[in-house]
């Protein structure tokens, strides 16, 4: 029991590390095909669309419930782990690129969603810091391209394409191999389309996954532009060298510490504390970016998008620990898919948003966007608080 949870955080760090590995590469690959800047946010659209595409026919099919959910996950590393090699191929396209990394993410929707619900079958005791260990490996395999290309600037950018699919193959075995069926797994019969959308009506569900949307509204357009961010920054202050690679991923990987502080913490304060809190100070963050943007000292701004970094993602798992705490135990799985499903498509709305308004005089007020989603998603939870009281008086007065 004590070697599971381990073997289900490196195998998830290793396949999610498929997420971002277009986008480490994506100044050779744009040196390569002659490509504008702007296609940065394409390239990340398009595996967003993916996964959106992939959870939501998984949800649909009910597969993350009907089947073994380490046998999906371990297929789906595969099959995505060869999809993801793709993009070497001599004389590709930017459709065929754009190609390659939709269906890579079509097949990521059954590695992350299916490993919290592995997680979920594994943990019901303690599921806030298992996931924050869960979605800890997210962060650093979605940081982990951009260490591999700082650290490797000399090898081609092939390397680690080839690097990433290799640790997903062997992330997708050793999940299959070492990690049995949980105890509290519920296999359904046959699909059940309507099965996650019902979870909707538990009204401390719909609160939990609202605060996963707003949340989503900023986590993906915030990694996606860390190294935009950095890179303005440098071409502002030419006598500032930075490894912005480096840099992407010590900024991204911060992340991965608060989800494992924060499952922790969640045991003291309670999932919907912690995650309110957390929410709160990332909006914050959002609202006072262009005092940090906008001035000299890059040791500032590096200390701002660090702690950014960790406040943006520390309420991600503990979202994920409602939601599955919330959902009925026989579509948990699927309960899980759709909400992702959602999240991600919002996350193509912000990441496209930003990249279509920004220009060389917005470039430092346009972030504070980004708070829109954790107004809304704090709202959410206010707006529960609220109902959920009004529900006990109610029940007390009956």
């Amino acid at each position: 029991m004590k070697r599971i949870l381990p073997v289900i955080v490196i195998s998830q760090f290793f396949c999610t590390s498929l997420w971002f590995a277009g986008n480490a590469v994506i100044g050779d690959i744009a040196r390569q095909l002659q490509l504008e800047p702007a296609y940065l946010a394409y390239l990340s659209s398009a595996v967003q669309a993916g996964f959106i595409t992939g959870t939501l026919v998984f949800a649909l099919l009910s597969i993350a419930d009907r089947f073994l959910s380490t046998r999906v996950f371990m297929v789906c590393a595969i099959v995505a782990a060869i999809i993801n090699l793709g993009i070497c191929l001599p004389g590709i396209t930017t459709l065929t690129l754009l190609a390659f990394r939709f269906t890579t993410g079509f097949f990521l929707a059954g590695i992350y969603p299916v490993g919290m619900k592995i997680a979920a079958d594994h943990y019901q005791q303690g599921l806030g810091k298992s996931l924050g260990y869960l979605v800890g490996a997210l962060v650093i395999g979605t940081a982990f391209p951009h260490l591999l290309k700082g650290l490797s600037a000399s090898f081609p950018w092939q390397y680690i394409v080839a690097a990433t699919s290799l640790l997903s193959v062997l992330g997708g075995i050793a999940m299959y191999l070492l990690v049995p069926q949980g105890p509290y797994a519920v296999l359904g019969k046959k699909p059940n389309w309507k099965a996650s959308l019902n979870s909707f009506r538990n009204l401390r569900f719909k609160a939990a996954a609202f605060g996963y949307f707003g949340h989503m509204w900023e986590l993906y357009a915030f990694w996606v532009f860390v190294p935009v961010i950095l890179i303005t920054y440098q071409q502002r202050h030419p006598g500032i060298q930075l490894n912005v690679a480096l840099w992407s991923f010590l900024i991204i990987a911060m992340g991965s510490l608060s989800c494992v502080l924060s499952g922790y913490v969640s045991q003291y304060w309670g999932a919907k504390k912690t995650a309110t809190i957390a929410l709160l100070l990332s909006c914050l963050c959002c609202l006072i970016s262009p005092l940090f943007i906008a001035q000299g000292q890059i040791t500032l701004l590096l200390a701002f998008m660090l702690f950014w970094s960790v406040v943006i993602i520390a309420d991600s798992p503990m979202f994920s620990t409602l939601v599955a705490q919330n959902a009925p135990a026989d579509s948990k799985g699927s309960s899980l898919t759709i909400v992702n499903c959602i999240g991600f498509f919002i996350t193509i709305v912000s990441i496209q948003l930003v990249s279509a308004l920004r220009t060389e005089a917005n470039a430092t007020y346009l972030y504070m966007l980004l708070a829109i989603g954790p107004i809304l998603g704090l709202a959410a939870l206010f707006n529960n608080r609220k109902e959920t009281q009004s529900s006990s008086i109610q029940s007390v007065g009956e």
